[in-house]
């Protein structure tokens, strides 16, 4: 079943549980009807806008979530109208014995167009739309205590709407890991400055083949790098046999002195998971919650520190290359695609080998000593961790690989645990207003 065909299922499935209430009015019927529809569009749009401009994607289970929340939204708002519409005596309404008054008709009213408004704002608006939905919460339980008899399962919807304000402001509040992410990105960004050209000259001691490929990569004649700013997604999981998580991912990293900060989405049995990895200076850590709320892991200490060293050694080597001619790094030749290279970080030093095809593209990464990390993240095993790159395409004046695999070489045989897709990349970031950010 394509995304399209699912997509129809669950919209068709919203209209049965939500449209079909007894005794509803038919106006109400028809805009609830319409209402899906326009939901529908914008999400539609939505998704169009991100494939346009390289946006973060979702899966198509995450979307339909979101999607049919959305409905629940708008439609338990719809609902509202029936006390507004018996207070100012626009349609006979049976159904509400209790008589409501013109004023508490304000509040029903209110109420409705704050669900319908946070029904929307989850697709146009998805950093902040817990806001509304809030408040569209807290007044209409004001309007159904006013009515407690004929509107009390109104609460229900709105305990299930509270989950999702409460999941959402734990992704995007100012206490979420999305928002630390943040404040250490726009410190970062803060030392922005000119940076002058890397000329050939600068690459002319390196290996021949580092040489070509920096090259290739486009970053000739281009400032150097002072950070990037990258967008993923893909998959990714904690062993052999473990399930699946699907993610979206957003990257920065800094050579002023090196660090990285890396924000992931991600979506296991439906529920979201959010994921911050940190490093800088000479401590990193990794923190997982589950839906926002609950701590999976909150990694730290030496194991964790040469992970994320290897780790943003290995984010150099395929996303900034022309960083290559770091002081920091130091080169021994093995034959005319091979290098090995040794990186440190403060007191952290880390070694890799590099090989290239023919065409001078960087094709793998192997370093040994990078842990692997149990799934509480309370322990690490030290194995050898390549990352095999393909499909090399442009960004902006930029070439890279845009498909990259990380696999572990384990005692009891080789496995893959992440595969990803680079959407965008940008260096030199100065302004993270115009970053899409990603979305919960």
């Amino acid at each position: 079943m394509d995304d399209e065909e699912h997509r129809r299922k669950m919209h068709r499935k919203a209209r049965e549980i939500f449209i079909v209430k007894r005794g509803a009015p038919y106006r109400s019927r028809r805009l609830a009807a319409t209402a899906v529809e326009e939901l529908t569009r914008i999400s539609r749009v939505r998704k169009d806008e991100d494939c346009e401009c390289n946006s973060d994607s979702v899966s198509p289970a995450s979307a339909n979530m979101k999607i049919v929340f959305a409905v629940m939204l708008v439609l338990h708002g719809l609902i509202h109208l029936m006390g507004a519409a018996k207070a100012f005596d626009v349609a006979d309404m049976p159904q509400l014995a209790q008589q409501i008054s013109r004023p508490m008709g304000v509040v029903w009213l209110c109420a409705a167009l704050l669900f319908v408004a946070a029904g929307v704002a989850l697709f146009t608006w998805p950093e902040r739309w817990w806001m509304i939905g809030a408040a569209a919460i807290v007044v209409s339980q004001f309007a159904i205590v006013s009515s407690w008899t004929d509107a009390r399962f109104g609460t229900i919807a709105n305990v299930v709407a509270l989950v999702g304000v409460i999941v959402a402001f734990a992704s995007a509040g100012p206490w979420s890991l999305r928002a630390q992410f943040q404040g250490d990105v726009n410190d970062g960004v803060r030392r922005t400055a000119s940076m002058p050209l890397l000329l050939d000259a600068d690459i002319a001691a390196l290996p021949v083949a580092v040489q070509r490929y920096i090259r290739l990569s486009g970053a000739v004649g281009q400032p150097r790098v002072q950070n990037f700013r990258a967008r993923f997604h893909g998959r990714i999981r904690s062993g052999p046999t473990a399930r699946w998580i699907v993610f979206t991912g957003s990257q920065y990293n800094f050579y002023d002195p090196p660090s990285r900060l890396f924000y992931m989405d991600g979506t296991m049995f439906g529920i979201p998971v959010k994921v911050f990895h940190r490093f800088i200076g000479p401590s990193a850590t990794m923190r997982v919650k589950l839906a926002a709320l609950f701590p999976m892991v909150n990694a730290s200490g030496p194991m964790m520190d040469k992970a994320e060293t290897v780790t943003l050694f290995n984010d150099l080597c395929v996303f900034a290359p022309g960083a290559l001619v770091s002081p920091n790094i130091t080169w021994h030749e093995i034959d005319a695609n091979t290098v090995k290279a040794t990186f440190t970080n403060l007191t952290h030093t880390v070694s890799a080998v590099l090989s290239f095809n023919a065409a001078g593209e960087l094709i793998d990464f192997v370093a040994d000593g990078r842990g692997a990390m149990s799934a509480d993240g309370k322990s690490f095993v030290e194995m050898r961790w390549s990352t095999p790159l393909r499909d090399y395409r442009a960004f902006g004046v930029h070439r890279m690989a845009s498909h990259g695999d990380g696999v572990w070489h384990a005692p009891a045989g080789n496995y893959t645990y992440l595969e990803f897709d680079l959407d965008d990349v940008e260096f030199n970031v100065s302004d993270t207003s115009r970053q899409a950010t990603p979305r919960q």
